[in-house]
């Protein structure tokens, strides 16, 4: 678990409890936490001004401050960082939701269905965006590719890679192809290409014989047209998957239309995120940045919990949720890490 502070203040029990219960108030209700309430959530037979004297200590630490518009307490980055760190008691997903997990990841093997239902699941479960980064591997494998004629200009493509991962593409070309033009593209390209990288294949191929076009004979040309479309829709390797962006609107300090259009903007700017992610990819276990610890200003009042997942004992890419700072921590996290650990047991069924 990142903890990246210099430094854990020192709290008695008290200070420590009043703390927790101010925060696990605040991610419930988001609203400001006051002294009366305090002082009857805290279950210390404590009176207002007891608890006063506790707050003013706590917000003398960083923990908690006070917003312009309340004479309530609010957590600080810090106050989350302390409560995460030292106070928080892990709430683990009930048996019913490790099933219905489980269930989704079994029920289809290719990867992108299984990166797409691991988001998805993720951000439902915990009403936050999801999101999973592409696998990477240092070498990926073109075993076969076939094509199947559609309807409308369309075509199947069937991309095998690896051992045994199968990836289906509809793509649309510029005109009706036949079977035995299909086929014949096909056995081309698995004759020169089986082997090799895929996303190399189609760079390699488009660009060699697109320069000597007028030489080409029906079948390279037909070839090129069906692997430039098939390879072009396949994930790209420094890529992700992001579900559930919707749900940050639910969050009062989110509901800023500006703020959320930046946000969404960044979502978009796939490199930024997938810096954000890299954070995390070498880490061990599940790895939780706060306010500025994330890295990126438009992130400074959210909060991003993330673990590594496996393939063949190999991390290959990073799984989490992005949502405020106000997120139920306690169960966030644990929900991240099993659904990394069981999207990584069905990547490997898959392969």
């Amino acid at each position: 678990m990142k903890a990246p502070s210099t430094g854990d203040p020192v709290l008695n029990e008290r200070a420590r409890h009043v703390l927790r219960v101010l925060i696990d108030r605040y991610i419930q209700d988001g609203q400001p936490v006051g002294s009366r309430t305090l002082a009857r959530d805290a279950g210390l037979n404590l009176g207002a001004a007891s608890i006063r004297n506790i707050m003013a200590d706590l917000g003398d630490l960083g923990l908690i401050r006070s917003p312009h518009t309340s004479a309530g307490r609010v957590p600080t980055a810090r106050g989350y960082r302390f409560f995460v760190d030292s106070l928080l008691t892990w709430e683990p997903p009930s048996g019913s939701e490790i099933d219905r997990l489980r269930t989704a990841l079994e029920e289809d093997g290719s990867t992108d269905h299984l990166l797409a239902s691991a988001s998805s699941l993720l951000s439902g479960i915990t009403r936050l965006a999801g999101v999973v980064s592409v696998p990477r591997r240092d070498h990926d494998t073109l075993r076969q590719v076939e094509f199947l004629p559609l309807s409308e200009r369309r075509v199947l493509a069937i991309l095998v890679v690896n051992e045994r991962e199968v990836q289906n593409r509809i793509i649309r070309t510029d005109r009706d192809y036949t079977a035995d033009e299909l086929q014949r593209a096909a056995n081309f390209l698995n004759s020169e290409f089986a082997g090799r990288d895929p996303w190399q294949v189609r760079d390699r191929l488009v660009h060699d014989m697109r320069r000597a076009r007028e030489d080409m004979d029906r079948i390279m040309r037909t070839a090129v047209e069906m692997a430039d479309k098939a390879f072009a829709a396949a994930p790209a390797r420094d890529d992700y998957v992001l579900a559930g962006e919707h749900h940050l609107m639910g969050y009062a300090e989110m509901s800023n239309v500006d703020k959320l259009r930046q946000l969404f903007d960044l979502f978009n700017r796939k490199r930024d995120l997938l810096h954000l992610l890299d954070q995390s990819i070498h880490g061990d276990g599940v790895q939780i940045f706060i306010g500025e610890e994330v890295g990126h200003e438009l992130l400074d009042e959210c909060s991003l919990v993330t673990a590594p997942y496996q393939v063949n004992g190999q991390v290959v890419g990073v799984l989490g949720v992005i949502g405020p700072t106000r997120m139920a921590y306690n169960r966030v996290i644990p929900m991240v890490d099993i659904t990394a650990r069981l999207l990584g047991a069905a990547l490997n069924e898959a392969q």
